[in-house]
């Protein structure tokens, strides 16, 4: 039988919640045995609902007076470096959330540090473990649709981002914060690196909300060339209002393929003419891909238990990463980016 993993959860906000859940509740191998937050408030409230006793204020706090294998890392985007490179130094394998990072350096020194160390690292994205993607991988690959042509992610959230993530300077805006799972998945189910990208930006709501962070959007359109010719699409909106919505649409040489719904349930309600039909919707994204949280954190206890590779490691977080900023570099200068522009002169705004 294997060794259970003990694991620290630094950050518990809602996504630092979604996977003590799944930790407590669904993996088995793995035990959640402190929590990491500078919020007093988010600290008891995570602490007390999972019954995990040992919390710190600091990282640095925990690794000095409790004991434990792995950290999962949920803070944002602009401390996941310091974070993640700390714990690897320490010796404790990193699941990080998305973002990766800031920057193309910041991917670079946390993949060194995981290196260095002989620590696992993984990157949050979930939508490579949800059951409906995993299929939709495994049909690609056998043929059924032939060569894929285009493909058109959309990742679209119902409510305004937090204060940092609005500004650019912490979070890379939406195209980070919100499409990373766009990047990513785009570049997984296509089996090629982006090549070039073209973005447009808008901001319609920003101003009525309250919203006055300099370069501030919540719409996006990128266009992409992949490496193997192939071309793409990604969509961002946030907020949207109506719910969260995560689609995608695959065009191949013999057929088409589309991944997701806006439906959450097959439930259809009438009740009169007026409302006409009714049907749920997701509500947020813990709820969209709520196996894929759960199935991803089970193959990081897995992979720590049997000295595996994750299936989604740093340099899927860095392409990811350099796709936002290249999108970002893409709308201030109004025009198409190579990726090898922001890979090899390590651009980032300003």
């Amino acid at each position: 039988m294997s060794v259970p993993i003990r694991v620290c959860l630094v950050g518990a906000g809602r996504a630092g919640k979604v996977h003590a859940n799944s930790l407590v509740v669904h993996v088995p191998g793995g035990h959640l045995v402190g929590v990491v937050d500078s919020s007093a408030e988010a600290l008891q409230d995570t602490g007390d609902q999972f019954a995990v006793d040992a919390r710190f204020e600091t990282l640095e706090a925990a690794l000095d007076g409790l004991e434990f294998d792995a950290v999962v890392i949920t803070t944002p985007t602009f401390a996941h470096r310091s974070l993640a490179v700390a714990a690897a130094e320490a010796g404790k394998h990193v699941f990080l959330e998305k973002p990766m990072a800031l920057t193309i350096a910041e991917c670079d020194e946390i993949i060194e540090a995981a290196e260095r160390n002989g620590v696992l690292l993984q990157i949050g994205f979930m939508r490579r473990f949800a059951p409906e993607f995993v299929a939709a991988f495994e049909r690609i690959q056998a043929g059924e649709i032939g060569r894929p042509m285009i493909i058109k992610s959309l990742s679209h959230g119902p409510g305004l981002p937090p204060p940092w993530a609005r500004d650019l300077k912490k979070s890379n805006g939406m195209l980070a914060e919100v499409n990373s799972h766009d990047w990513d998945c785009i570049r997984w189910l296509m089996e090629s690196n982006p090549q070039r990208v073209y973005a447009e930006v808008a901001n319609f709501k920003g101003e009525a909300r309250g919203v006055d962070v300099p370069d501030f959007y919540d719409n996006a359109l990128v266009n992409v060339r992949f490496e193997n010719g192939s071309l793409g699409s990604i969509s961002g909106v946030c907020p949207c209002d109506y719910g969260y919505d995560a689609r995608v649409e695959i065009v191949g040489e013999l057929g088409i393929m589309q991944i997701g719904e806006m439906q959450k349930q097959a439930v259809v309600v009438c009740t009169d003419r007026e409302h006409g039909l009714v049907t749920p919707i997701f509500r947020g994204w813990a709820e969209r891909f709520a196996w894929g949280y759960i199935r991803e954190m089970e193959h990081f206890i897995q992979c720590i238990q049997a000295g595996t590779p994750a299936r989604v490691g740093g340099q899927d977080g860095r392409w990811a990463v350099a796709g936002a900023l290249a999108g970002t570099r893409s709308f201030f200068e109004e025009r198409p980016v190579y990726l090898s522009e922001i890979l090899d002169e390590a651009w980032t705004p300003s």
